[in-house]
């Protein structure tokens, strides 16, 4: 997601989107299906388009442009016979501010197709919680966080915030797990409110 350069801490790195590689990933279901690859693992254009509820010539189509573009690769170690097997090839993408500032009207139609979608992601992804919370530990239930801030900072104090904000949340990913560990999403918005 788009943001201050992130550490790479895993063996995957991180992606830097610019205008060719942005306008190829910013359809909904490219994202929807990178974002299952990586959340998910490895998985076949049959498995994606059932998790997503999409038809499995769609996820085979988008799933070859997402490879066209570097985003995912085979996984023949996973494949029998015919079936075919895709992953994610980076954890997480990033790009520069500046493809904000581009001309391009398909450029800039793509950070807006891209943004969209994250945005209802994250949504997606907490009402999913709400709605299945009671299902989980109650220990669980009670450390989750739902929360927001109203602060009055300039345009550097925000990006200063988020490098900083990024920095702990990636100290974590290198942290020994507890034992009753469980994959865990944050979202991270930080955005100006015109005061009324």
């Amino acid at each position: 997601m788009p943001g201050p350069e992130k550490k790479d801490t895993g063996a995957m790195p991180v992606r830097q989107l610019d205008p060719r590689s942005l306008r190829g990933l910013a359809h909904p279901l490219r994202i929807r299906l990178l974002a299952a690859l990586r959340h998910h693992g490895p998985a076949t254009a049959s498995q994606l388009a059932d998790r997503l509820g999409e038809s499995s010539g769609a996820t085979s189509y988008h799933l070859r442009q997402l490879a066209s573009h570097g985003f995912v690769e085979d996984a023949p170690e996973r494949g029998k016979g015919r079936e075919r097997w895709w992953r994610a090839v980076h954890r997480g993408t990033t790009w520069d501010a500046s493809l904000f500032d581009e001309e391009d009207p398909e450029t800039r139609g793509a950070v807006n197709v891209f943004m969209h979608e994250i945005a209802t992601i994250h949504g997606q992804e907490l009402s999913t919680w709400i709605g299945t919370m009671r299902d989980w530990p109650a220990e669980w239930v009670k450390n989750a966080d739902l929360s927001d801030f109203t602060l009055r900072l300039g345009p550097r104090q925000v990006r200063e915030l988020g490098e900083r904000l990024h920095a702990l949340i990636n100290s974590y990913s290198d942290a020994e797990p507890d034992e009753d560990a469980a994959k865990v999403r944050l979202h991270l918005h930080a955005f100006p409110q015109r005061d009324e």
